[in-house]
């Protein structure tokens, strides 16, 4: 454990991740807290922080481009018939307390602010697990719950009218390597089969390490998965789709993402195995 402003995440008494709680961004970047570094057992740093390329990823979070106009994911806003668009839109994610802070997890409760105020309410709870002597389990499940009078709505750049660009909830900016990462998932290879489809889980692997993704719900997998290798790698779960996500007075999203953390390069076997191993059958 650390001090208020952030929390190491240890498995087996070994530090695996570092929780910030409180950054200090710029407005641009829709501060938020993140998880970064993230590292395999064996130290590998496999998130990115406000890299060259795009200085609003941070690590791991939950990040969204558009609840009802409002950008909590940083940049530029994709506005229709106009493309991106520098606004004074953005939102933030505010930490207001935890409701427990153990070496192993946490549970944490946030506020999302908009220029209007508080739209949202955020419990977000993070696990680490340990797996096998190469690999450990992130389990990441937020609740968002709209505190205002009025029905919210979620949205992407996709429902905005940008094909392919759905992202925008659960969000993990990986490493960025000399070569692209593979991904695969247990029956399609490539981001031209992987994205924009729901699996079971979604693999990344980079030249040491690999990624496993699993959404562990039934909402949450059913989910499309948005992937990037060749610009940047990075994996997400797409709240907004095709549609967007509506959520009325009182009404309540909750999604959960285990992520497999593993040293070496995995093949499916392995990689399938392991997320029975930290998500169960």
């Amino acid at each position: 454990m650390t001090g208020n402003d952030s929390v190491v995440l240890r498995v087996a008494g070994r530090p695996v991740g570092r929780y910030v709680t409180r950054p200090e961004l710029p407005a641009r970047l829709s501060p938020r807290p993140y998880l970064h570094p993230v590292t395999t057992l064996a130290g590998t740093a496999v998130t990115e922080l406000s890299p060259a390329d795009h200085a609003h990823h941070l690590g791991v979070g939950v990040a969204v481009p558009d609840v009802e106009g409002f950008n909590f994911w940083g940049g530029r806003t994709y506005v229709r018939d106009r493309g991106p668009a520098e606004l004074d839109n953005h939102g933030s994610q505010r930490h207001s307390s935890y409701q427990l802070r153990d070496p192993d997890g946490f549970v944490e409760e946030l506020r999302w602010v908009a220029a209007p105020g508080e739209l949202l309410r955020e419990r977000r709870t993070v696990a680490a697990t340990g797996l096998t002597g190469t690999a450990w389990a992130l389990d990441f499940t937020f609740s968002l719950t709209n505190v205002t009078r009025s029905p919210l709505s979620i949205g992407s750049p996709a429902t905005n009218g940008r094909p392919g660009a759905a992202y925008g909830g659960f969000f993990w900016r990986a490493r960025k390597e000399e070569a692209a990462p593979d991904v695969f998932t247990a029956g399609a290879e490539g981001v031209d089969e992987v994205h924009g489809r729901p699996a079971d889980w979604l693999a990344l692997a980079g030249s040491a390490w690999t990624l496993v993704f699993a959404g562990a719900t039934g909402p949450t997998g059913r989910d499309p998965w948005f992937v990037r290798t060749a610009e940047y790698p990075g994996v997400g779960s797409s709240l907004a789709h095709d549609a967007r996500l509506p959520v009325p007075p009182g009404g309540t999203v909750v999604r959960r993402v285990v992520t497999v953390v593993a040293d070496g390069r995995l093949g499916r076997d392995a990689a399938a195995a392991l997320v029975r191993k930290a998500v169960g059958p």
